[in-house]
């Protein structure tokens, strides 16, 4: 694998900055607004943070719906192609909206936005979309909307590789108490089912400083708890000439005074080390909580995905993580349907699902990808037939997920209180270190808070407690 250098240029961020500077100058006094929908995974929400704090920097306001917004952001996904379709469909209805607001502008980013046949669909059929950029230049965003003011024409920026890692522009938080850090870009995996790789590029990572600098100040502005992004933290550091692993960064961010839990996603089954695992099972604030996805049951099949492991040392794995961490909750994610899978691959996977126990699962159904090897393969398995295997990997990883939920009930657990309840007025909802779902009876002023529950029953997705403080 290259050595990708990664540098910090901070001649780039006083350019953004200054974008910033003219732009608020310029549009100050127009009570201007914003809308962000963001599809996609937690990278891309923590991306629409950092587009949120550019445009109210400016001096943007958000706007409760997109049909009154002066100015629209879609930042997509290109996981899967329905979602592909659905941006389609609504830029469609956004140019009716248009007529109406001509100066309303309307941008397109993320994962979507790196595919050519995307951008040709958009230049050729949706001239109405103003501004277009990608995932390696967020943080332009400023001065792509300063280029399209001054120009009044369609700005196009999409590059093909990363350049410089810019992180130090404003972002605007969901919470005040939980917070999103990303510590690394980019995979190098190809799974054969995921274009992540061919439109977030190739891995590289943060500093060590920079990112202890910036979960320092997050606590300072009074968050609990750090959620550290990555496709795939267990390879934080490989690209680095310092030398620190996710281990060793681990152990860095455990030290911070102040900071109650410490969370990541996603680490891969092929890298994640015994190190690793030892450093959470002793650490202080790193939550018992591991997602790793297992995606099936089937040598054969993993082999297939180009995920290099097997079921064997799969669960090699876990025993070792469930003898460190007796308390740990794990997760993983299931793709069935997957090209070439059979009777006897599915069973593979739910004695995987029964041996590994998982607390919760992820299902999904295998979506064929353009652009990835698994959409050539052969033996495309038909509807029918995923939709029966789906069913009982469902039925079962809803039973594991109940038993293990079972487990919890009249023992007392620390909760992060984080929302109320969306369902039930005079609740509020909130998740165990192990990042259990609980529901209870409580004061909206508890959000924020730890507090101790007592668990008095479950469900098969979440749990019912009481506060006892």
């Amino acid at each position: 694998m290259e050595n990708i250098k990664i540098k910090t240029d901070q001649r780039e961020i006083e350019r953004q900055r200054d974008s910033i500077k003219r732009l608020r100058e310029k549009l100050k006094g127009e009570d201007l607004t914003y809308f962000i929908t963001t599809f996609g995974c937690q990278m891309n929400a923590r991306d629409s943070e950092k587009l949120k704090g550019i445009l109210e920097e400016i001096g943007y306001k958000e706007a409760e719906d997109e049909q009154v917004a002066d100015f629209v952001i879609y930042n997509t996904c290109a996981v899967r192609e329905n979602a592909e379709q659905r941006v389609y469909g609504r830029i469609g209805y956004l140019k009716s909206v248009k007529r109406k607001n001509p100066n309303m502008i309307i941008a397109l980013c993320g994962c979507m936005m790196q595919q050519p046949t995307v951008i040709e669909t958009l230049r050729k059929t949706y001239k109405h979309v103003d501004i277009v950029f990608g995932t390696h230049n967020l943080y332009k965003l400023a001065e792509l909307l300063e280029i399209r003011l001054e120009t009044n024409e369609s700005v196009y920026d999409i590059w093909e590789t990363h350049k410089e890692i810019i992180e130090d522009l404003p972002s605007i938080r969901k919470s005040k108490f939980k917070a999103s850090v990303n510590i690394m870009y980019g995979c190098d995996n190809f799974c054969t089912y995921c274009i992540v790789p061919y439109v977030r590029g190739r891995e590289r990572s943060r500093k060590p400083k920079a990112i202890l600098e910036e979960i320092n100040n997050l606590v300072e502005d009074g968050v609990k708890e750090i959620m550290l992004l990555g496709q795939n933290v267990n390879s934080y550091g490989k690209q680095m000439e310092e030398a620190m692993n996710f281990a060793g960064l681990l152990m860095e961010i455990d030290k911070i005074e102040n900071l109650e839990r410490i969370r990541f996603m996603t680490p891969h089954p092929k890298d994640l080390s015994h190190e690793l695992i030892d450093v959470i099972a002793n650490a202080e604030k790193i939550c018992p909580h591991i997602h790793l996805p297992i995606q099936s049951g089937s040598n054969k099949i993993l082999k297939s995905m180009n995920r290099h492991y097997t079921k064997e040392s799969y669960l090699e794995l876990v025993k070792y993580i469930r003898e460190k961490i007796p308390e740990v909750a794990l997760s993983t994610d299931i793709i069935v349907g997957f090209p070439g899978e059979d009777d006897e691959d599915i069973q593979d996977t739910l004695d995987v699902i029964e041996e590994a126990a998982f607390n919760f699962s992820f299902t999904f159904i295998y979506s064929k990808r353009t652009g990835t090897p698994a959409a050539d393969m052969e033996n495309q398995v038909p509807a029918d037939e995923i939709k029966e295997h789906f069913n009982k990997v469902l039925d079962l990883v809803n039973k594991m997920s109940f038993e293990n939920n079972q487990k919890h009930i009249d023992n007392i657990y620390e909760v992060l209180i984080d929302a109320p309840n969306a369902k039930k007025s005079g609740w509020i909802t909130g998740r165990l270190r192990d990042n259990s779902l609980v529901h209870m009876s409580g004061e909206e002023s508890l959000i924020g808070t730890i507090r101790m529950v007592k668990i008095i029953s479950s469900k098969t997705y979440y749990m019912v407690g009481e506060l006892i403080d």
